[in-house]
């Protein structure tokens, strides 16, 4: 019953955020923080319940966005289609990067996913009959018209996908993932087929990533490679450490804490990219287990 009160106060909260906050501006912020809420929970399931760090999650960003904005704009297809064709396409690239990253563990599994985001984004710039290169695809239209449908559509999305990945981690598969980042080895003896289940939360990881990707070009009207930088997977990393990676909520909170923090700072100028990196160390040195522990522990 406590679960079912929390959703629901929720999608409260969901429902009525853009008419508290009714300036254009921040409402395009709160498409931003649904979007990063999204690619947050993809991540967690790998660092936070799997233990493996991986670095290429903006890659699978990426390629949501191009592959659904090519299949729109280039052959025509229905939005919904060519979205639903970039997550699964995403997921299936995420089970082929984790046919080789099953087999590295710690940083040498974080300098391959990382050299998997270099390489896309370097496709991105150099394959310039597809993705135009660094001049950018532009005149993209959002699947629905206004910014606070956008908003609703891709905040009721990220509902949809807590309370799948919630129940996820709640079941036998939830405490499988876990027992792998734990202990691997211990894992196996215990008859876990560890390579699998990494793969599947590859592959789960890097299809909600992609779900994210599909509505970021129709969000900002153009899309450009450096949209899509090695930065921004280290931006997704902070959020699911920031809020706690290992548990559902801890990434909610972080996505929406690293989005609405840097437009919060402008004030400071120049000054607040120090603000805002000084506030992310003192959370990583004093509250190891993100903001979610500071809440446990009052």
């Amino acid at each position: 019953m406590r679960r079912w009160a929390y959703f629901g106060i929720a999608i409260a909260l969901v429902a009525a955020a853009p008419w508290l906050i009714a300036t254009p501006y921040w409402r395009g912020i709160l498409v931003l923080c649904a979007m990063n809420v999204l690619l947050a929970l993809g991540l967690n399931l790998v660092i936070g319940y799997t233990g493996q760090l991986n670095l290429g999650q903006s890659a699978f960003f990426a390629i949501g966005a191009y592959a659904t904005t090519i299949l729109v704009k280039t052959y025509h297809w229905n939005f919904w289609l060519a979205a639903g064709a970039a997550v699964i396409g995403a997921g299936v690239l995420g089970l082929a990067l984790a046919a080789f990253a099953v087999r590295l563990r710690g940083h040498y599994l974080a300098i391959a996913s990382l050299g998997f985001a270099v390489i896309t984004y370097q496709v991105l710039v150099n394959w310039e009959s597809v993705t135009e290169g660094v001049r950018g695809i532009y005149g993209i239209l959002p699947p629905v018209p206004s910014t606070v449908g956008l908003y609703y559509l891709i905040a009721g999305i990220a509902l949809i996908v807590y309370w799948l990945m919630d129940n996820l981690v709640r079941s036998p598969v939830g405490d499988t993932l876990r027992a792998i980042r734990e202990d691997e080895v211990s894992a196996a003896s215990l008859g876990v087929k560890s390579a699998l289940w990494k793969a599947f939360a590859f592959s789960v990881g890097a299809g909600v990533a992609a779900l994210a990707g599909v509505f970021y070009p129709g969000f900002v009207g153009t899309l450009v490679p450096d949209a899509f930088n090695i930065i921004e997977s280290f931006t997704m990393m902070a959020m699911v450490i920031v809020g706690g990676m290992g548990t559902m909520i801890g990434p909610v909170i972080g996505a929406v804490v690293l989005t609405f923090l840097p437009e919060l700072l402008r004030g400071f100028g120049e000054l607040r990219l120090m603000v805002y990196g000084l506030a992310l160390t003192l959370v990583v040195l004093f509250m190891p287990g993100g903001i979610v522990q500071l809440a446990k522990r009052k």
